[in-house]
């Protein structure tokens, strides 16, 4: 299978604190992953170094074999990750159609000037990011909701509709952080069958964060556990469920274990 991200030895110290030590993985194309670990173990690091937030300390990360360490955060989107964040950032002053369509002016063609004077080139690429914003809330079920306010939404609604903003930078990977954050288990049933969608819908790669063990082991084949910011186990669910290290980092062990 072709490598599509590649993180060697990442380290992520802030002062005197190592939040991530040393960690290695490769995610393969097409793949869908998830991240887990207790509360501070480290996975938003992990992420925030991915997409451009923190440079790493020490380390690399990879994306197709090229170094994107350090890199800034839109540079990086361009190269094709996308994300989103454990609380739902939406634009509240724009329908659900301009917060997808703010996914898309990455790919804008235009300069600054044709689309401050609304220049001809600049009004084409508008109407053809309307048009294929309409397109993709189509693909995702949203499109009924196309000019209602995001707040408008139920709140599994607007969960998708960040996820809808991230595939319109047109993506190769596609990082989800908690995606199922508060959402009830009749929505985070949804949610599992839309991951699922999209996965296959948009020839994705995914890598997500999730603590809803439920949706984890329910569509994900493999998995990483990191504790205290260094991968402990690594594998399928069924490996990850009885693993030991895994069982005492979430449970604890007592003195007299």
């Amino acid at each position: 299978m072709t490598i599509l991200l590649k993180l060697e030895a990442v380290t992520k110290r802030f002062g005197g604190l190592t939040a991530v030590n040393k960690f290695s993985t490769e995610i393969h194309a097409g793949e869908l992953c998830a991240l887990i670990g207790p509360n501070g173990s480290g996975k938003t690091t992990i992420f925030n170094v991915i997409t451009g937030i923190y440079t790493p300390t020490e380390g690399q990360v990879l994306l197709g074999g090229e170094d994107v360490s350090g890199k800034r955060p839109d540079l990086i989107t361009g190269m094709g990750i996308a994300r989103t964040f454990q609380n739902i950032r939406l634009f509240k002053g724009l329908n659900v159609l301009e917060n997808v369509i703010v996914g898309k002016h990455l790919r804008l063609q235009s300069d600054p000037l044709s689309s401050v004077l609304h220049l001809p080139k600049y009004q084409n690429e508008e109407k053809e990011m309307r048009e294929q914003g309409l397109v993709l809330l189509e693909s995702l079920g949203l499109d009924h909701f196309a000019y209602d306010e995001p707040t408008s939404l139920p709140y599994g609604q607007q969960r998708k509709l960040e996820i809808a903003r991230a595939l319109a930078t047109n993506p190769r990977l596609l990082l989800l952080d908690e995606p199922a954050a508060g959402m009830s288990p009749t929505d985070a049933e949804g949610l599992m069958k839309f991951i699922l969608h999209i996965l296959d819908y948009f020839d994705l790669t995914i890598f997500l964060i999730e603590h809803q063990m439920r949706v984890v082991m329910g569509i994900c084949p493999r998995i990483i556990v990191i504790d205290h910011g260094e991968k402990i186990a690594e594998g399928s669910p069924e490996m990850i469920q009885n693993d030991q290290h895994v069982i005492e980092a979430y449970l604890g062990v007592s003195d007299h274990a």
